[in-house]
């Protein structure tokens, strides 16, 4: 937010949720709705700039209570931080957003203070530890590092001192080496577990030299030594157990490791069977913990948005995944910034609508060249630069200038020429239910339709997604279920009369 102003209002709408701030849910819904109808009617709007006008408005008369006094006060914390990153050292910022973001506070009033305050101190160390090496080193680089290391899965190593006797270590055979127990519980050994473990490359073919220097069967010995040193944890007791079948009835095998000691050892083997009361005691576990719901208060409030909403296959998509998920992207509309992926196929959208644009545009009908639409895909990128990396902008770049010119050579003499691009369809309601939808390319025989949808993605991995419905998926798969809401759509178009016989995912890349 610092170097991009309003920016930055996706993670802004998660930081006004957290904990510190005990600001209710309704009130940052309220702001964000509010935020972007001021966006949809044409005004530059934030919700950072929307919160700060509203804080810093005058009362209209004595009862105006003016904005929710949480929400007040984080905006005034805020605005000084921002002001603060480019005026203090980063450990003092540190120390300052601790302090001004109510961190502190919360972790003093919070039972786990003791563990939480020792997570602070450790990444206040790690400040400290970085400035050390760098001083001039500055919040966007520390940043920088932090996301590589999230990136890599690098952890900073904490040594907590709190504990408890009574207390059971849950580890992986990788995290027991080193340490011992008087008592270990060796579970899940099975085949599926070890040796039959599905390859985490599987999909991926690994260069037969790259492995060349281990001696064959190696895999499976050093499965056996992490399996010996698992075992060799227990000092007094050791209790290994196996399932002999998985929830569907299906029987699963024991690990080899283990037919290995029982070769080799008299060991006492006991079949434990619980009880019709001990497994409904398990299985009540899964609904102990309940799914999140929206709150009777917000009720009114959800009303008026749904008055207004109009349904697309994004939202029928986003609804039939996660109900909650769509109340927060499509009614709510959490800022959301987009993806390295998503941009980069916009950037492919756009080179194709504006080839056929071109086309029909010019007199003779006459496609305009791939350097031409490449130059599209290009300038679309780049007046997009801000969401990616450098990395990721070098590699898309250098993506589109390898996928586009190929699809052209190979279609440009084949496309249909009688269509409509980029068409918004609009006023139609199917049930007493308001639908619309964006659709890329209309091909046209007569009144008879073939939906054109680009993808910029794999093919091999939208096979699934085009499958209808069965019981694994009752309501089909995502693109099957949006080449039917593109017939729905168009087939009770009442301004005109067309007929959609066929709908086309189009695989710009090979």
């Amino acid at each position: 937010e610092h170097d991009i102003p309003y920016g930055g209002d996706k993670m802004l709408f998660e930081i006004l949720h957290y904990d510190f701030y005990n600001i209710p849910p309704i009130e940052i819904a309220r702001l964000t709705v509010e935020a972007n109808k001021r966006n949809y009617n044409g005004e530059q709007a934030s919700i950072r700039k929307l919160l700060y006008d509203k804080s810093n408005a005058p009362a209209k008369d004595l009862f105006d209570t003016g904005i929710n006094e949480a929400l007040k006060n984080f905006s005034t914390a805020i605005e000084q931080l921002i002001a603060d990153v480019s005026n203090v050292t980063l450990q003092q910022l540190f120390e300052k957003i601790i302090h001004k973001a109510g961190v502190l506070t919360y972790i003093m009033q919070n039972i786990d203070k003791v563990v939480l305050m020792q997570l602070l101190t450790k990444l206040f160390d790690f400040i400290k530890d970085e400035t050390a090496r760098n001083p001039f080193l500055r919040l966007d680089a520390f940043i920088k590092i932090i996301n590589l290391m999230e990136k890599e899965d690098i952890k900073l190593p904490l040594s907590q001192v709190s504990g408890s006797e009574k207390g059971v270590n849950l580890l992986t055979a990788h995290g027991s080496k080193g340490l011992e127990f008087e008592y270990v519980f060796f579970a899940g050994i099975n085949a599926s577990s070890w040796e039959k473990k599905k390859n985490p490359f599987k999909g991926y073919k690994i260069p037969d030299t790259m492995f060349s220097s281990l001696a064959k069967g190696s895999e499976e010995e050093e499965l056996r030594r992490l399996f010996y040193v698992a075992l060799t944890r227990a000092e007094k007791h050791l209790h290994i157990s196996y399932a002999k079948f998985k929830n569907d009835g299906k029987e699963m095998e024991a690990s080899m490791f283990l037919a290995e000691i029982l070769a080799g050892h008299d060991l006492p083997i006991v079949k434990e069977a619980l009880t019709e009361g001990e497994m409904m005691k398990f299985q009540e576990l899964q609904f102990t913990a309940q799914a999140p719901e929206i709150e009777k208060t917000e009720e009114a409030f959800i009303t008026g948005l749904l008055e207004k909403f109009t349904m697309n296959v994004t939202a029928l998509s986003s609804y039939l995944d996660c109900p909650l998920g769509f109340y927060y992207k499509n009614l709510i509309r959490i800022p959301a910034g987009k993806s390295e992926t998503l941009e980069f196929g916009s950037a492919i959208h756009h080179a194709l609508e504006k080839l056929f644009l071109k086309m029909l545009a010019d007199e003779n009908k006459n496609f305009p060249s791939s350097k031409e639409m490449l130059a599209d895909f290009t300038r679309y990128l780049q007046k997009h630069r801000e969401n990616f990396t450098q990395e990721e902008f070098d590699r898309r770049m250098e993506q589109g200038a390898i996928v586009l010119p190929q699809y052209y050579e190979k279609y440009v003499h084949s496309w249909n020429k009688i269509v409509a691009i980029e068409r918004n369809i609009t006023g139609v309601v199917v049930n007493g239910v308001p639908l619309k939808g964006k659709l890329d390319k209309l091909e046209f025989n007569g009144k008879e339709i073939n939906v054109v949808d680009y993808k910029s993605g794999n093919v091999d991995n939208a096979l699934l997604k085009m499958k209808g419905p069965n019981d694994k998926e009752p309501n089909g798969g995502d693109y099957w279920r949006q080449a039917v809401f593109y017939k729905v759509l168009i087939d009770n178009y009442t301004q005109k009369d067309w007929k959609v016989i066929s709908t086309e995912f189009d695989f710009v890349e090979p």
